[in-house]
């Protein structure tokens, strides 16, 4: 298995690969398509639309959690296509950490000129 900071860092190479390709000013859902279509010619597992249910007093509930996209299934990835970066959108993300018990998930905003700029890494401290 792949270190997660190596992964995590060639999820960010695909990630500028996308943004270099397109540009920004498109729909969150065509740079998930194309990231992921990107991760999968990298020989990447993922899953997309992923389904996270809230376990509560002993049942799992689907409350419409859906994760755009987990890589080897260690890495989040939530894709974004807005101004900037909100802290509801980083809250956003360490809530599927929390939910999944995954440690790393990238936060990507495809809307920047450079993608560099769009990137944050969020830890869950489980």
């Amino acid at each position: 298995m792949m270190d997660i900071n190596e992964l995590s860092n060639k999820i960010i190479g695909a990630a500028i690969e996308v943004h270099k390709t397109l540009g920004p000013g498109l729909l969150e859902s065509t740079y998930e398509k194309c990231l992921s279509y990107e991760l999968v010619l990298r020989k990447f597992t993922i899953e997309q639309q992923k389904v996270v249910p809230v376990k509560y007093k002993g049942i799992e509930l689907d409350c419409g959690y859906r994760l755009d996209i987990i890589v080897e299934n260690q890495i989040i990835l939530e894709l974004k296509a807005c101004d900037q970066i909100e802290p509801i959108h980083e809250a956003q993300l360490l809530t599927y950490l929390k939910l999944t018990g995954l440690k790393i998930g990238l936060l990507l905003n495809f809307n920047v000129p450079m993608m560099k700029e769009g990137i944050v890494r969020i830890v869950n401290k489980l």
